[in-house]
C-alpha cells in the first residue's frame, strides 16, 4: 500500500506546484499519475534504477539541474529551498526518497525541462498518459500509455475520490 492519493495531492503535489508558481489541475494529474506508474504511489521508494516515488535516476536528477534549473536562477532557488540543508549537499539523490516535495519539484522539472506539451483538460487521461510516455524516462521501455492509465485508475481513480 502506498500513499493516499488525496493526501499526496493536497499536502505535497499541489503545494509544491504552487510554490513553484506552476500549479494546474493538469500538472497535478500528471504528477500523481507519474507516482502511480513509477512506484504505485510510494509502495517502492528505492528501485534498481531510481529514487523516490517518482523513480528518478541520478542522471535525470542531474540533468534537471544542469540543463534546466541552472538557467533559471529564481526557480533553482525555489527548488533548492525545498531541499534539506545538509543532506542535499551530502547525497542529493537520497533527497528524492526522503523529501516528497523536493522529489515532486524535480519530477515537474523532468517535464518542464523538455517543454512538455500539456493537454488543457485534466480529465483527459489518455492525453496525460501520452505526455508521461513521451517525456518521462522509463527503465522499462515496454511500458506504454495504457500501463500509465491502468496504474492511474488502480492507485488514484479507484482510491479516495480526488476533489478539486
Amino acid at each position: 500500500m502506498g500513499i493516499c492519493a488525496t493526501e499526496l495531492r493536497d499536502y505535497v503535489v499541489r503545494p509544491t506546484l504552487e510554490n513553484l508558481g506552476v500549479a494546474s489541475p493538469v500538472l497535478e494529474a500528471l504528477l500523481l499519475g507519474t507516482a502511480a506508474q513509477e512506484s504505485q504511489l510510494g509502495f517502492h521508494v528505492k528501485q534498481d534504477r531510481g529514487f523516490g516515488i517518482f523513480k528518478i535516476d541520478s542522471k535525470t536528477h542531474k540533468d534537471v539541474w544542469d540543463t534546466f534549473l541552472a538557467f533559471d536562477p529564481d526557480r533553482a532557488s525555489l527548488v533548492r529551498g525545498i531541499a534539506s540543508q545538509r543532506e542535499f549537499l551530502k547525497e542529493p539523490d537520497v533527497e528524492l526518497v526522503t523529501n516528497l516535495a523536493y522529489a515532486c519539484a524535480i519530477a515537474w522539472g523532468v517535464y518542464a525541462s523538455q517543454n512538455a506539451d500539456l493537454p488543457s483538460d485534466a480529465s483527459d487521461l489518455q492525453a496525460i498518459a501520452e505526455v508521461w510516455y513521451r517525456y518521462y524516462p522509463r527503465e522499462d521501455i515496454t511500458q506504454t500509455p495504457a500501463h500509465y492509465i491502468e496504474n492511474y485508475r488502480k492507485y488514484i481513480s479507484e482510491g479516495p475520490k480526488l476533489v478539486a
